[in-house]
């Protein structure tokens, strides 16, 4: 069995992954922890700020923080998960790419023959619903979807 994990900065993916690992312990499973970090969600993210501030002047500024800031909690998650993954001498591993979130997603099912998607039920903007991205992914995923919350 091959799992694939969506993590994209949340306490739900963060929650889902760990619930995965476990999951895959017991089945004997090869794991991969996926993240996409999407330019374009940080500009609207930056553009969102820049609206809510009055500060558009900084627009710039504030995307490559955001992206920066991202990046670094979502390395510091796969880091930490794929040490769990380690001490439980797991297959598997972790990977971070650039990109169309939903592209690279897709992308990455495609090439991986995965079993089976692990994702948290919430995103990393808490008011994004689960449908946001399932919506996104799943008519062209063929393999059951598992939301953790």
């Amino acid at each position: 069995m091959k799992i694939l994990v969506l993590l994209d900065g949340s306490k739900w993916s963060y929650k889902a992954a760990i619930n995965a690992i476990e999951m895959a312990k017991k089945k004997d499973a090869e794991i991969t922890i996926f993240s996409v970090i999407d330019r374009e969600e940080t500009r609207s993210a930056a553009f969102y700020f820049c609206q809510q501030s009055n500060r558009c002047d900084l627009v710039n500024e504030h995307e490559d923080k955001i992206y920066r800031d991202l990046k670094k909690s979502i390395g510091e998650d796969l880091n930490e998960l794929t040490l769990n993954m380690n001490r439980m001498n797991l297959k598997g591993r972790s990977k971070i790419v650039e990109g169309k979130r939903e592209d690279e997603i897709l992308k990455e099912f495609s090439s991986g023959g995965y079993n089976l998607v692990v994702m948290g039920a919430f995103g990393k903007r808490s008011n994004i619903r689960v449908g946001t991205l399932f919506k996104d992914i799943s008519t062209s995923i063929n393999v059951p979807i598992l939301i953790l919350r």
